[in-house]
Parts: structure tokens; sequence; C-alpha cells
């Protein structure tokens, strides 16, 4: 009987990673259902329903199906953010950018394997503003009899930034692109769909509550799935442990307070305390601005609940006292530039940093905000009644009329997109000083074309054209290292000296800070994705090997 036993546990080991993989199915509904928030009751676009969405749940490794059936009016297309999405670039889910969006009443089969990352993505709609009510956490398990870097945590919970409009979004938005003004902020920050008790009109039953027990340590799930907020989150009289960022491993580091970006994911640890407080605590969110104009500088809040003691007296609620975090100021850009510097790769045997030592293609790219002529007979919100007009290097990208990576695969490109993007400025100018008088951009849709393998080095500049600003950027298809960021203008001579080429921080959102620049390297491993960030694109060509070309897309890619 023992020698079975030792036989068959010899057999289990021997087995190879991929027998413990799974596929795993999900249909989501894109349907409108009513949602009530701050007293108003409006209709949204949503997934089964649910506001948020649910959860994508799966372990490293496995493959993942979702039929998404569109039941609405309005196109759809659903973007996994932060899979890297390897020579599958079909399912990265960008409308016009990897797809045609889904039509009412079509659907789309989305297939991709989870490769190499563990933590915590989200998926949202991205085509126009749906993503404000489409959006949902994907929740990345460690392989089976695999373990976490840390302790394992008694419990995990999602917590899900977003923003509240009693308005539709998309008829705010489609105010702001046609008088060239800015969108009109919204009425509320959210936790998990829900805005909590310093709002007026806001109920009980709109507050995140999150219950837990002394002594154990809880794995938060932090995603900031906001319009284009950035945010402060503190429990108030607790510390959490960073350990992972964007489902990649972190060096731990504590702190009060966490800085997250829009399209980011953090995880933390929250020990909670040894015995039972004797009170509550708000959890809490506020935005960081650092450009003009106007913004929801209001704050969400959820309750953080001890389970009373199971013997003895009950408690008298009246006595419980309640405790407020203190968040930096809405404006603390060295509180952002201190946080954003703290984070390091494993950078261990099992979990290396494969930073690119050498690189093979360098680009410049400066990041802001210019404007647009208004056109006649209209009267445009922007600066001195122009339309204002996100550009790199001076460039806005304008979307096609149908998915560049189509045009691309079937040679069709002409008349759609041109490869000629300028690496580095047209016109210099001093970035970070005095703007230039003309402010006006080129509207063009241009790319980069990058070869298969290549390393690459990427400098994000912000500029003051019309106002610095942070601008958070998310590569599609791909991670990357940053290496380097500081303020005022990039040196080449000098900063390149300083890059952490051991254990940089890797990611696939970062913001580039007001005022300042990043530099970030990354291996064009991913042929033919064409990734969509801070409004423009780039193409990495196949590579000699059939494991390292795109296959042929799916017979049910929707057409334009």
């Amino acid at each position: 009987m023992a020698t079975t036993l030792l036989f068959g546990i010899a057999i289990f080991w021997l087995l190879p990673q991929s027998a413990f993989c799974i596929t795993r199915h999900y249909t989501f509904n894109i349907m409108q259902h009513n949602v009530t928030r701050l007293c108003t009751t409006k209709s949204i676009v949503s997934v089964n329903g649910r506001f948020p969405g649910p959860r994508i749940v799966a372990r490293e490794g496995d493959r993942v199906i979702v039929k998404v059936v569109n039941r609405v009016s309005n196109n759809i297309s659903i973007h996994w953010h932060g899979i890297r999405q390897l020579t599958n670039g079909w399912a990265d889910g960008p409308a016009y950018i990897t797809q045609c969006p889904i039509q009412f009443n079509q659907s789309y089969t989305y297939n991709f394997t989870i490769i190499g990352q563990r933590g915590t993505l989200f998926w949202h709609a991205h085509i126009s503003w749906l993503r404000a009510t489409v959006y949902g956490p994907i929740i990345i398990l460690p392989r089976r009899n695999e373990s976490y870097p840390f302790k394992k945590p008694h419990k995990q919970i999602p917590i899900i930034f977003g923003e509240w409009w009693n308005v539709d979004p998309e008829a705010v938005i489609n105010q702001a692109l046609q008088t060239g003004g800015g969108p009109n902020v919204s009425d509320a920050y959210t936790i998990n769909g829900l805005p909590g008790p310093l709002y007026n009109c806001s109920s009980k039953k709109d507050t995140f509550k999150l219950k837990v027990k002394p002594g154990k340590t809880y794995l938060l799930r932090l995603i900031n799935a906001a319009m284009n907020d950035e945010l402060f989150f503190s429990i108030a009289n607790h510390t959490l442990t960073i350990v992972e960022a964007d489902a990649i491993y972190t060096k731990p580091f504590d702190t009060d307070v966490v800085f997250i970006t829009p399209g980011q994911t953090t995880n933390v640890l929250l020990k909670t305390k040894p015995n039972y407080p004797n009170a509550t605590f708000l959890m809490a969110a506020q935005p960081y601005f650092s450009g003009l104009g106007t913004f929801d500088n209001s704050t969400v809040a959820g309750i953080l609940e001890y389970e009373s003691p199971l013997h003895g007296s009950a408690t008298n609620k009246n006595k419980i006292k309640l405790f407020k975090p203190t968040l930096p100021n809405m404006t603390s850009t060295s509180f952002v530039a201190n946080f954003t510097k703290k984070f390091r790769s494993l950078a261990s045997t099992r979990f290396p940093a494969n930073v690119p030592q050498s690189v093979d293609k360098r680009f410049l790219f400066t990041v802001g905000i210019g404007s647009n002529p208004c056109p006649k007979n209209m009267t445009c919100q922007g600066p001195n009644g122009t339309k204002f007009a996100a550009s790199v290097n001076n460039i806005s990208f304008v979307l096609p009329r149908t998915a560049l990576l189509q045009s691309h695969y079937f040679g069709q490109s002409n008349g759609i997109y041109t490869t000629d993007f300028p690496a580095t400025p047209l016109n210099p100018f001093n970035y970070t000083g005095t703007p230039p008088n003309n402010t006006f951009v080129t509207n063009a849709t241009k790319t980069v074309v990058l070869q298969f393998n290549s390393s690459v080095e990427v400098v994000l500049q912000d500029t003051s054209i019309l106002g610095a600003e942070n601008h958070p950027l998310h590569l599609h298809g791909y991670n990357f290292f940053v290496v380097g960021e500081g303020f005022g203008n990039f040196d080449p001579n000098k900063d390149p000296a300083n890059f952490n080429l051991k254990d940089p921080i890797e990611r696939n959102t970062f913001g580039v800070p007001t005022g300042g620049w990043i530099a970030f390297r990354f291996i064009a491993d991913n042929p033919v994705h064409t990734s969509w960030g801070l409004r423009m694109a780039w193409i990495v060509l196949d590579g000699a090997l059939p494991s390292q070309k795109l296959p042929p897309p799916p017979s049910d890619l929707p057409k334009c």
C-alpha cells in the first residue's frame, strides 16, 4: 500500500504545469437596466445587469473564453486591460484598433490564455465612454499548488473605484467632443459602484462595507476604473502593505496612503488589529489634480467594520467610535512622486525582472493638450474659442473607419493609416517652460512600426502647451519596465546614468508626472499587436517562427 502511494505522488509531480490549467467559460450579455444613486434613477449599459460587472476568476495558465452578446443599440467592445494577449491581438478589444465593435444583436467570443501573470487586472468597455458603467475585475490566482510570495491571506476582496454621473456619460462625452471643451465632471466617485455616506442623498445601502475579523490578513485588490481621475486611498488607523501592481509581484512596502491612476491595479495586504477595537474606520478616496480647469473634488467613502465578539455583552453601537483617514492635499505632486518611486520588481530567481540592458530603438514622445480650430458656424469652448486636442509629438490620433489590426493583417492599410509617426518631436522647444504661441496640432492616423523582438526605450515627456498635468499611459499587449522618471525636461546626456536596470517596476499603466518625464523599456515580442494608449499606435512585425506570427482572425470577428 505504501509503494502504491509513493508511486502516485511521483506521477503527480511529473505532470506538466499545463495539466493543472483549465478552460473557463463566461457569457457577457450587454444590456440596459435601471440603477439609482444620489436619488437619481437612470438606465445604464451593463454586463448581465450588474454594476460593477461580474468577476473573471482564473489561474495563471488558464484559458478564458468570454462570449459577448450585444443587446443594446450602442456598439460595444471589451478590453481585457493588462492581459498580454501574446500572438492574440484579435482578443484585445479596443474598438477600431484591434477589432470593429460588436453591433446590436451581434456577438463576439474573446478567447485568450493568461501567460506569466498573476494578481489583479480588470476588463472594461473600450468604445466611447461606455466604460463608465461597463467594467469588472479580473482575478488571477497562482497556478495550482503554487504559493504567493507572501503569507496566504484570510480573504480576498476586490475594491473598484469608479465614477457616477446623474446624466448619461455618453451625452457628457458627446457634448465635449462637439464643443471642444472639457467634459462635465462626475457627480460622485464610487467604491464597488457605491458612492458612500459623504454625498447628499446617498442612502446607507449605497455604502460599501468591508467586514473583517481581528488578527487576520486580508488581500485588497484595488482597481482604478475611473474615467480620468487619479486617486488617493486610505483606511483610517490602518497600514497597508503593497505586494503587487498590474498583476506583477513587487517588493513589499508599507504605506498609509495608496496612489492609483486610471487603469492601474494594486494589491495590498491589510492586517487587522489583534483585538476587537470597538470602533469603525472610514476607507476613503479622493482625486489628485495637477491640471487646469474643473474636476470632481469630492470624496468617496466606505466603512471597515470589525465583527463583534461572539461572547459577552452586546456592544452599544452608540459608543462605537468612527475614525476618518487623513489624505494628502489634492494637488500634492510631491507625494505622488515619492510614492511611485517606491515600487520595485521582486527581481528574484522565481520572479525575475528581465529588463532590456541594451536598446535597439529609442523614442522621445511629448504628451500634452493642444488645440484644433473651431469649425465654421460653431461656438467652441476650448481655449480662445478653439477645441481641446490631446496629442503625442503634436499629432492627435484620428480613430480610423475600420480596425487597424485587420487593415494591417490583410494588407489594406492604404487610406487607413500611415507608418511615419515621428520618433522625436518635429519642432523641439522648452517642453516644460514657456509654451509656444502656436498650440494647433496635426490630426492623423499615424503608427510606429517595430521589428519583432527589438528592445525599445520610450521617454514620455509632459509639456506645458496648455498647462502641464499628469498623463496616465497604458500600453496594450505589453508590460514595460519604468527605468527612470523625473521633473523638468529629460536630458539624454545625464538622466540615463541614473536609470534603474536592476529591479525597476514592471507595469502596463503608469502616469507621466506633471511637468516631468518617465522612461520605460520593453521587448517587442508580441507580433502584429497594434497597441493604443495616450492616443497613438504601433505595429510589431511578425517574427520568423510560426509561434511568432499573428494567426488568422476568428470567424466571428465583427465587421465595420
